[in-house]
This record gives structure tokens, sequence and C-alpha cells, in this order.
């Protein structure tokens, strides 16, 4: 049990916390501009080496909830630590990969990592004083877009200076310093719900998702009328369809049905997956819309380095907007920060939809497109904590960041889908191909706006969410079904 002046210190968990956000958001995009390199140096086929970002997202999409349904059982610290043990072995061992098949395998392990996020919104929530707990949980939502930004801006120059095997190294290295900080300066969190993990919707959760994430990733390859994809949506939806039902009959269910049904969960978890569609779709086609060559009449020829450059006034734009976004919600409501962000986003889809012409065109784009990120996800994660007791804070977060995922895996299908539509003589895209896919990106978010004028209007992000301002966790204690281990209340 950490002692009362460990408890003090949430200055330097919230600094753990964001070094672990960050290196799991890193790994998410740091090896999207550098697939061509993999693929050459592992001797593999495009299509195989594609699996080196479907394995990871269909092991994050699984894992993140059942991490933090474990944190909320165990404990949240341990769990946290166990988390980035798992980061970091997947990452020394895709570092070390000598063939695609191991890189995979290492992509596997390293979506482990995606219990980090809820488990550190459970951690904050726990911890922190109550008037710090929607500063914090804005911040670290912001890092896992800022930092999946980031990565697609540092491949190059990685690349460039050393190898690709660094893609993996740097986070590495990055996860075990913050694991040994983690396990030395995080104090173990005295809120519990006692119970068991149901492993029935954990293993109906992952099969749906798998059959969902593999028919999207891969309908651009198989043809989206295609038997295996068809039959691949299906099975999805019955295993879904099962999934729910186990979950509603189990006594401890992985993923709670009745707080997923709230007004403030369901409507920001539907924001939450449209915003999903055109973040990771812009991750994934800008880089490749400014590296096409100058000789189609629209292309920039930008190197991996350069075109991953325009990306970052995006990463910066949200980190920036991010952290003082509760603040904006405190004074105008969660609601009206996350519609606010879905219109800036729809407007920014629409310039790089039609702005070609020059360079300067997609930095200004990317810009305004970060500042709509930044609110609405900052905005979002607070309104998600808000509406949940604090012993579901974890799986509800938890499962607000996997929608997100699902999102982008539906958002990089369609982009591709849509841009390699009508491929011109030389095979490369044609422009309005592009043009139509961020024209979509921006509906999406229009839908989004639609969708936040949903969201309930109640107690205003940024308003007291958190512990009680005492080390004692009293009001916690009073919680039915939590368990406050090691301090008795006041």
């Amino acid at each position: 049990m950490a002692s009362e002046t460990r408890r003090t210190s949430h200055q330097v968990t919230f600094v753990v916390l964001a070094a672990s956000v960050t290196a799991y958001a890193l790994l998410q995009s740091l090896v999207t501009p550098v697939l061509p390199t993999v693929q050459a140096d592992l001797h593999t086929s495009q299509n195989t080496v594609t699996w080196v970002l479907t394995a990871y997202l269909l092991s994050a999409s699984i894992f993140t909830p059942i991490m933090g349904r474990v944190g909320d059982v165990i404990g949240k610290e341990r769990v946290f630590v166990t988390t980035l043990v798992a980061l970091a072995a997947g990452s020394l061992l895709a570092a070390l990969a000598d063939n695609v098949q191991v890189m995979i395998v290492a992509r596997v392990i390293q979506g482990v990592g995606g219990g980090v996020l809820p488990l550190a919104f459970g951690i904050i929530r726990d911890e922190f004083p109550r008037e710090k707990v929607s500063g914090a949980v804005g911040a670290i939502a912001s890092l896992l877009a800022v930092g999946g930004g980031l990565g697609v801006v540092l491949a190059g120059p990685i690349v460039n200076a050393l190898d690709y095997h660094w893609l993996f190294w740097l986070p590495m290295i990055l996860t075990v310093a913050a694991a040994v900080a983690a396990f030395l300066f995080v104090p173990e969190s005295p809120v519990r719900t006692p119970g068991r993990i149901s492993w029935a919707p954990a293993l109906l959760l992952s099969a749906w998702l798998v059959a969902l994430l593999v028919a999207l990733s891969q309908a651009p390859g198989w043809g989206w009328g295609s038997g295996k994809v068809i039959g691949l949506l299906a099975a999805a939806v019955v295993l879904a369809a099962g999934w729910i039902e186990v979950e509603r009959r189990a006594a401890t269910p992985l993923i709670d049905m009745t707080m997923m049904r709230r007004p403030a969960v369901w409507t920001n978890n539907l924001v939450a997956l449209l915003f999903g569609i055109g973040m990771y779709a812009t991750f994934a086609f800008l880089p490749e819309f400014v590296q096409t060559p100058k000789s189609t009449g629209y292309g920039f020829g930008a190197s991996i380095t350069e075109s991953g450059l325009i990306l970052l006034p995006l990463t910066v734009a949200m980190f920036v907007v991010g952290l003082g976004a509760s603040g904006l919600a405190a004074r105008i409501g969660g609601r009206t920060v996350v519609l606010l962000g879905s219109l800036i986003g729809a407007g920014a889809m629409a310039l790089l939809a039609f702005a070609h012409t020059d360079t300067w065109e997609l930095y200004l784009a990317t810009g305004v497109l970060g500042v709509g990120f930044g609110l609405a996800f900052a905005a979002m994660s607070t309104l998600i904590v808000s509406a949940v007791p604090p012993e579901q804070t974890g799986v509800a977060s938890g499962m607000n960041a996997n929608i997100r995922t699902i999102g982008g895996s539906i958002g990089a299908a369609l982009m591709a889908s849509v841009v390699t539509a009508s491929p011109a003589a030389d095979g490369l895209p044609r422009e309005a191909g592009y043009t139509h896919g961020f024209t979509l990106m921006g509906g999406t978010l229009l839908v989004a706006a639609l969708a936040a004028v949903l969201i309930p209007v109640g107690r205003r992000a940024g308003g007291p969410v958190g512990r009680p301002a005492g080390p004692r966790h009293a009001e916690l204690a009073a919680v039915p079904g939590v368990t406050v281990v090691g301090d008795k209340p006041e």
C-alpha cells in the first residue's frame, strides 16, 4: 500500500502515465510510412506486410477493454505495469524480427499495451484531486491522438538517421523506463470492483472484433462483394449479438451493457467511432497523397520525412488545444465543445479534399484538423469519465478508445476503396480518388456533429469528477460494489 505522501504526488503520477501512453501511441503509427521498407527487408508481399498494422489493431482492440476490466478487479497499478512490460517485450521482438511472421507475432504482443489508456484514466480518477481530474484526462486523451500523429512525423528522420528497427528500439527504451517509474512511483489504487473475470464474454468480444476488422482491412483487396468479406461481416454480426446476450446474463460482465446504454456513454462512443474513421484515414492516406510523384499532375513528390511534416501542425494543434479543452468545456459545456470540434474537423477535411495547389494549404488544413480533433477527443474523454461510477471508469474509457480504433479500421478500409476505385494507367490513384475520399471523411465528421447534438446536457465537463480531496477515498468507499483496500473511510 502506498504511503499518504506518495499519494499526494499526482504530478509525478501524471508524468509516468503520459510517458506510457505516448509510447503506446507512437507504436500505432511509426511503421505506417515505412511499410514498403519493411516489406523489402523482410522479403514479403504487400498484402502480407499490411498485417504488421492489422495484427496490432486487432490485438489492441481485444486487449484494451480486457485489461481495463482486469485492472478494476485486481488493481490498476500492477496491471498497468504488466501492460507496459508486454509492450516492451513486443517492441524488443519486433526490433529483432528477421521475418514477417515474427514481426506479426511481436505486433500482437504489443497490442496488449492498449490497456494503458483505460488504466491511466482509472488511476487518474482514483488518485488525483477532484479539481485536477478533468484536465488530466483531457491531456492523456490528447496524447493518444498526438502520439499517433507524431509517429508519422518521426518515422522518416529515424529511418534516415538509423534504420527501421529503431522504430521499435526507441519506444522500447521509453516503455521500459515508464514501467520502472510506474512500479516505483504510481500508487496502487485502493478502489476495486470485486468479482472474477468472465472469459466467455472476452472470447466472444475477441471473435467478433477479429471477424469485423479482418473483413474491413482485407475488403479493398478481396472486394467488398466477395464471399469472404460478406461471410466475415455476417459472422461478426452473429458473434456480436451473442456477445451482447452473454454480457447481459453474466454475473460479472466484461462490459456492463447497462452502462453502455447510458445516453452520455453511447452518444460519446458514436462520436468516437466517427472521429476514428476520419483520423486514421488521414494518418494513412495524407502521407501517401503528398508522396505521389509530381508527374501525375497533383502530387508533390515528397519524401517520407517531408510527408510526415505535413501532419506536424495536426499533432501540435491537437496537443495544445487538448490541454485547454477541459477549461473551455467547463465554461460552455462538453457537448458544445464536441460539436465545435466536429464542425471544425469537417471544414478541415473540405480543405484537404479540394486545396491541392500548394503545400501551405495542406499545412493549414492539418492545423485546423488538429484543433477539431483536440477539442473533441479531450471533451469526449472527460464526458465519459463523468458519466460512469468510479468502478466503471477503466472499462468505459477503454471501450471509448477501442471504438475509436474500430472506427480507424473502417476509415482506412473505406478510404482505400474510394482512393483506388479508378486508378490511372500507371497504376497510381487519380486525384479525384483523394478528393472523393476526403470529402467522404468530411461528411463523416458532419454526421459526428449531428451525433454530438444527442449528447445529454448534464454536469459540465471540467467539473468535479475525481476522488475527494482527502487521501482516504471516503466517498468511494460508499459506492456500492466498490472495495477500498487498505484505507478505511474517515
